[in-house]
Order: structure tokens, then sequence, then C-alpha cells
């Protein structure tokens, strides 16, 4: 498609995972893109040295997206070079832990929050600057099939964040929308191959989760990334506020 070519692009949580595919899709497409890790450096420095050598542009930032000054830190080395961001992917969340309601504390909920949401809101905050009056800029942010559906027992707290993020969703694509910049969202369901169900969900429930796909499979982090690659593109321009769900027809709208 080439339709993302001399385009700059940060990937939240790009070293693993479903961020690791996002960033190796946006960048065959002809972006550059800036690669942000917490806790994998490794995989993520891996990964840009991989597309280097296949002829691309890539670049490495660390920052823990839970510390506002992290952030601002991050956005400000892409402010001085190469000074704009045509697209932000907000990958980085985890789904922590279930936890039942009886159980849940006031304290866990925050953190769950403080990890899929309010770090997602403070890194728009701070890339919005560099997408201002570009022509044309994209946000896609990464929710969930539990925003949508609520999730399964013990998940009423990553469920709710998700949920949130759609909403969220709606509003920036309202407030941004005088400034050229979409703000769309995808909802993965079963998606195997992320960390995520590789330790949080049980074999049992992956195959009792897939027999109800009406496409009788679970989803590939490829699958997320051709997604995000659709909604982050120029050709799709008349689409903001809107999510993508890719769950195989588990849920409809």
């Amino acid at each position: 498609m080439n339709s993302l070519e001399d385009k700059i692009a940060l990937i939240t949580g790009g070293g693993s995972g479903i961020g690791r595919a996002i960033v190796e899709e946006i960048a065959i497409n002809g972006a550059s893109v800036f690669i942000h890790y917490n806790t994998s450096r490794g995989p993520a420095k891996e990964l840009a040295d991989k597309i280097r050598e296949n002829g691309g542009k890539a670049y490495t930032l660390g920052a823990d997206l839970t510390r506002e000054e992290e952030i601002k830190t991050l956005m400000g080395k892409i402010a001085k070079d190469p000074g704009k961001l045509d697209i932000l992917v907000n990958n980085a969340g985890t789904f922590h832990e279930r936890t039942p309601l009886e159980d849940m504390t006031i304290d866990f909920f925050r953190e769950v929050s403080t990890l899929n949401l309010e770090s997602m809101l403070l890194v728009i905050r701070e890339a919005v600057p560099l997408m201002k009056n570009i022509g044309e800029a994209s946000i896609v942010n990464l929710s969930s099939e539990a925003g949508r559906m609520g999730g399964n027992a013990g998940s009423l707290a990553y469920s709710t964040v998700k949920g949130a993020i759609l909403t969220m969703t709606r509003g920036l694509a309202r407030e941004l929308a005088p400034y050229s910049i979409r703000v769309n969202a995808v909802a993965p369901g079963m998606i195997l191959g992320t960390k995520i169900h590789a330790t949080r969900t049980s074999d049992k429930l992956k195959k009792e989760v897939i027999s109800k796909i009406p496409l009788e499979r679970a989803g590939t982090c490829e699958d997320v990334a051709r997604a995000v690659a659709f909604l982050a593109s120029e050709y799709n321009g008349f689409i903001t506020g809107a999510t993508l769900d890719i769950n195989g027809g588990i849920y409809m709208i």
C-alpha cells in the first residue's frame, strides 16, 4: 500500500505481542517507527534492528507510562527530532489479574486504571501538540472485547477501564477533529500470542471461548495489526470516533 510512506509513528508497548505486530505492519507500509518499551528493552531493540536491516527506519524509547514526567521526556525527544507525529498507537497496558468484586480494593481498581486508562490519556495529551496542524494525523487506541461485553468473571476492573477507553475515543474524536486529528479504537477479542492469554487465561477457558466464535478460531496479533494500520492510514480519512471489533464475530454491533 505504501499509504504510510514518510509518516512518523509512535507505538506504545511495541516490543512484544500485539504491539510488535503493529510496529512491523506500520513499518512495512513505509512509516518511520518509534517503538516504546518499559520492561521489554531487549525485544524492542531487536525489533528496531530488524526493521533497519530491511531498509526501514526504527528507534526505541524507554519510559514508564504511569509516570507523567517520563511521558513528557519521551515526547520531548520526538519533539526535538523529528518534531512532529503523524500516528500514535496506544497499545501499552495489561490485564493484571482476575479479582472478583468482593475481593476488590479501591487501590487495585486505581492501579488497573492507571496502567490502562490514565497513562493513555497522558500520552495523548502530550502527543497532540506534535500532531496539530500537520495536515492530518491519526490516533488509534487499543481497547478490548471486554470493554464491549463486560469480560469474564474476575475482570470487572479491566473491562470497566477498557469500556472507558471507547468513550474517551469518541470524546477525543470530537475535540480533536478541528485539528484534523482522527481518533479511533480497536477492540480485540481472543488474540493468541499475547502475554495476557499466555499467563492469565487457562486452556479450558480458551477452548470455551473459541468454541463460541463464528469463525471457529482465535485471532492473531497480525489480525489486530492490519486493522490498526488501516485506521492509521490516510485512505480512511473520513473515519473518526469509531471502534473496529476484531473478534471473529463473537460480538457484533
